[in-house]
């Protein structure tokens, strides 16, 4: 039985039971005071007709609590809180996005959603801030090998591109680091490669007892005072591997690079600054979630809804600033 042919991804009542039993495993969580299972279900409910619901139509998922006697669903405090769409639909967008290796552009969630493209990319935007990780704990503990590299997308806003520029300076710039042994990887937007940048982002993110590889780059030549060890591959000599050392690449990382470059320059685009950290935060999610991991497209739903809770955006349009 596929996922897409589950009851939770057609039926409105099955879908806020399958989210309300990811989102509050010990019961019905009252948003207004905090108390845990102490409401009741409330069945039948009707909305007074409106414009957007002529039909007055039943609002699924309701509860009432004990204490404060306040009603709420399990929308409230989330990512669906004020938002339209019905939740089957969320479900279905949700496993869109965990499942498509490269993403799914917000114009495809709205044809197959038969939304409109604002809800859709809004939709989309809110679905990333779930994917964002706030796990603190650094990378490479236990004397673990951590792999780190930097890639270029887009245009950088304000740059104009000279006929003398080399590289990507004029192009938006993404820190990736990659541990081998938990194969996990978190990447960072950065404003630009300078050492007394990436130094400080590599320390508060890397343990110390660490070993780090790199590519030749000379922002990253201070790293054997910082951590463990530190080695490095010449990639404009043509070395991918060291010759003595097999172990010192950063295949691992470039890999990752493989598939954020082909979905964002395929799938997603075009997209601003502002927005490049959900992006990259959706590829560091599939990664660090994948069938390699022993995780699979239901597990990793489930896992994007338990992050759904206090993750809020509010909607400015396709160009808004950064929220």
């Amino acid at each position: 039985m596929s996922v897409l042919s589950k009851p939770y991804m057609h039926d409105e009542a099955a879908a806020f039971a399958h989210v309300e039993s990811i989102i509050w495993p010990q019961g019905p969580v009252c948003p207004h005071c905090g108390v845990v299972d102490r409401a009741y279900r409330l069945e039948g409910v009707r909305t007074k007709p409106s414009k957007k619901n002529p039909e007055g139509k039943e609002r699924h998922g309701l509860w009432k609590c004990r204490e404060c006697r306040k009603q709420f669903t399990v929308r409230k405090g989330t990512i669906f809180e004020e938002s339209h769409i019905e939740m089957f639909k969320w479900l279905q967008a949700i496993h869109l996005m965990v499942s498509s290796k490269k993403g799914v552009s917000a114009h495809q969630l709205h044809r197959v959603l038969e939304v409109t493209y604002k809800t859709a990319w809004f939709l989309a935007h809110r679905i990333r801030e779930c994917m964002r990780s706030g796990d603190l704990a650094q990378m490479g503990g236990a004397g673990g090998t951590v792999e780190v590299d930097e890639t270029f997308i887009g245009k950088e806003p304000g740059v104009i591109k000279t006929k003398s520029a080399r590289g990507g300076a004029h192009k938006m710039k993404v820190l990736t680091l990659v541990d081998r042994d938990t194969k996990r990887a978190k990447s960072i937007v950065v404003d630009d490669l300078k050492a007394n940048t990436l130094v400080p982002i590599l320390q508060e993110n890397i343990d110390r007892e660490a070993t780090v590889y790199t590519d030749e780059a000379a922002w990253y030549k201070r790293l054997g005072k910082t951590f463990a060890e530190h080695d490095f591959t010449r990639h404009g000599a043509g070395e991918y591997v060291k010759r003595d050392k097999p172990q010192v690449h950063t295949n691992t990382v470039e890999g990752f690079y493989s598939i954020f470059k082909r979905g964002m320059k395929g799938v997603y685009q075009h997209c601003g600054k502002q927005h490049l950290h959900r992006y990259a935060a959706e590829f560091d999610f599939r990664y660090n979630n994948r069938v390699a991991n022993g995780i699979d497209d239901l597990e990793r739903g489930a896992i994007a809804l338990r992050n759904a809770s206090g993750k809020r955006l509010t909607y400015a349009g396709p160009n808004a600033s950064k929220t």
